[in-house]
């Protein structure tokens, strides 16, 4: 069923949302400063692309101070924008009864836009 969903899933949106991750990923990368906020941000598109059936796993606050230094960094350098889009399209695929399950999707890569230094995609 996940791969049906995940077909879906592509189709309506999910390749231009991961392609999407992935080039601002590639333009985070062009300074050194932007390569941790460049590989969050492939973890993301790799959600993007194919959610359904893929766990995040959080560790809680990540140890260490310089992650948790990073995603209050990236709250206000795209975290909180992309969250709310995510918000957003939740609660809109949420309307309906068949939308529910992409819309879990969205709350989900939500979570992870919000944290995502201290999270394991799996």
């Amino acid at each position: 069923m996940n791969l049906v969903f995940n077909i879906i899933w592509i189709v309506f949106g999910g390749l231009m949302v991961a392609v999407e991750y992935a080039v601002s990923s590639v333009a985070m990368m062009i300074t050194i400063i932007g390569i941790p906020f460049g590989l969050q941000t492939f973890k993301l598109a790799r959600v993007a692309l194919w959610p359904f059936g893929t766990e995040i796993t959080d560790d809680g606050w990540p140890s260490g101070c310089l992650a948790g230094v990073m995603n209050v960094v990236w709250w206000f350098v795209g975290g909180i924008p992309i969250a709310l889009t995510h918000l957003l399209w939740g609660i809109i695929f949420c309307v309906t009864v068949v939308g529910i399950p992409f819309g879990m999707q969205h709350f989900k890569l939500m979570k992870l836009a919000l944290f995502p230094f201290g999270t394991k995609v799996g």
